[in-house]
């Protein structure tokens, strides 16, 4: 995608919609375009998070690494989705897994050189921290959902 495109598709896009000019030329130059195939893990429990995802196509999986066993699959997140907010609250840890489940291609955004940004201008760190806070909110729902669903322990609400 070109910087143009990638401005036209972020301008356009629901999660970004209202976002001041300057803002959307700061994650337009901070996005490039990226292909992953079928069972690449984007990043790990635990590991350094300086990065998010607009999933372009295909899908990705939301996961939680168990101690023992396989692991629970949160949600599948396809065309459009926003993926990841860990690059944005300290400690700059992944907090779930991700990958591929079909061959896709992504956004990747420098979260590093976006947040560098935001702390000189704080409108911009404000702005995006009220839309990945709901996105946060979004997906720590979705895992109380699924473990409730999978682990479903007698008298657990």
């Amino acid at each position: 995608m070109t910087k143009k495109s990638i401005t036209e598709y972020l301008t356009n896009h629901k999660f970004f919609s209202g976002l001041s000019e300057d803002l959307l030329l700061l994650l337009c130059d901070s996005a490039r375009s990226i292909e992953i195939e079928k069972g690449y893990v984007l990043f790990r429990h635990g590991e350094h998070a300086n990065k998010f995802y607009i999933i372009r196509k295909g899908c990705v999986s939301v996961l939680i690494p168990a101690i023992m066993g396989p692991v629970l699959e949160i949600q599948t997140l396809c065309q459009d989705q926003v993926l990841g907010w860990s690059w944005l609250i300290s400690p700059y840890q992944w907090h779930f897994q991700a990958k591929a489940e079909e061959d896709s291609i992504l956004l990747e955004f420098d979260g590093t050189k976006i947040l560098a940004q935001c702390e000189q201008e704080t409108k911009y760190g404000y702005e995006l921290l009220k839309r990945f806070a709901a996105l946060m909110s979004q997906r720590l729902d979705a895992s109380r959902q699924k473990m409730m669903d999978e682990w479903n322990p007698s008298g657990f609400a």
